[in-house]
């Protein structure tokens, strides 16, 4: 059968009003976003560093959008229950999750998740870096890392570190240490830093691998002492605590992150808005002082600088997890 030319034009143009009929609503959902409250999903309990920054963001971005931006603590996992919860969000971009390394990059402690982190979290930006700081009893009879290695070869087994949980920055921090230094101290995990914290000024466990916030103001009192900053330069409120590298050991040089993704489902031109709408919060220096008082280094890099950095921290802490042979409930 002979098909005529009108028949063909015919069949194009409907197939043209479909299509452009199926991208209009999403189109329009993009321009007109956003038309209801946002929920930013922080998934650890409230008050740490992670909730503070979630709160701060949803704040900001709250003024710019004349919109209600809320926080929503869902704990569990290792962060993994509220991560699970935003990649099956759906594709309309209303709800967030603030991001950690734990998330995104040492998943991998984690052989049997239900989702997949790597894929099913689209990221946003990365919204700040942290280093941490190793920290210790003040009787601890070790005052940098080099005499701490030394201390832990010489009585193998008899250092512990505390952490917040397998898989956590704090855990994997303390294992890099072990990795690059060959000392032989034990791993004891804890449900958050808070317990690990109390354990170490009560000198149950020695070592603890921190985040710069959750122990300054101990090491500012005398309460703990400080041996090393994990970042590439000394930190400012703490001055006369050396670098990893001038420790001695440049390959413990390392920052945490956080992060602001959505679910995989939530169209890219969205994801690019949403970043660009970032970027005036950026550009407001009480919003990059508010991370500054954190300890932590703002960031706000575009949707495919962000996935990138994370994919090579993700290739380097798999490296991590396959040599100590790490998984939840070791």
């Amino acid at each position: 059968m002979k098909l005529s030319s009108n028949w063909f034009k015919t069949s194009h143009l409907a197939a043209l009003t479909v299509s452009l009929c199926a991208v209009a609503p999403h189109a329009m959902a993009q321009e007109n976003y956003p038309s209801k409250p946002i929920r930013i999903v922080v998934p650890f309990t409230a008050g740490g560093s992670s909730d503070i920054q979630g709160r701060l963001i949803a704040d900001y971005l709250g003024k710019l959008y004349n919109q209600s931006v809320v926080v929503e603590n869902k704990p569990g996992a290792g962060g993994h229950i509220g991560g699970r919860y935003v990649a099956d969000s759906g594709p309309n971009g209303y709800t967030l999750l603030l991001g950690s390394i734990g998330l995104h990059a040492t998943y991998g402690v984690y052989p049997t998740l239900s989702y997949k982190p790597g894929t099913d979290l689209k990221p946003i930006t990365i919204v700040a870096q942290m280093p941490h700081v190793v920290v210790a009893p003040p009787n601890l009879p070790a005052n940098s890392l080099s005499e701490l290695t030394k201390l832990a070869k010489d009585k193998p087994g008899t250092i512990h570190f505390g952490s917040a949980g397998v898989g956590s920055s704090v855990h994997m921090i303390g294992e890099l240490y072990k990795m690059e230094s060959g000392a032989p101290i034990v791993h004891v995990p804890y449900k958050g830093s808070s317990a690990a914290l109390n354990d170490l000024m009560g000198e149950q466990i020695q070592l603890l691998f921190e985040n710069v916030p959750t122990v300054i103001s101990y090491v500012q009192t005398g309460r703990l002492k400080a041996l090393a900053i994990t970042g590439d330069a000394r930190e400012s409120q703490l001055p006369n605590v050396p670098t990893a590298k001038e420790g001695g050991l440049p390959g413990l040089e390392v920052m945490s992150f956080t992060t602001l993704v959505a679910s995989k489902d939530v169209p890219d031109a969205l994801v690019e808005k949403i970043n660009k709408d970032l970027q005036k919060i950026y550009a407001n220096p009480d919003f990059r002082k508010g991370l500054e008082k954190l300890g932590m280094t703002p960031v706000g890099n575009s949707p495919a600088e962000a996935k990138a950095y994370i994919d090579k921290e993700k290739a380097r802490w798999d490296n991590v997890i396959s040599v100590a042979k790490i998984t939840v409930g070791s």
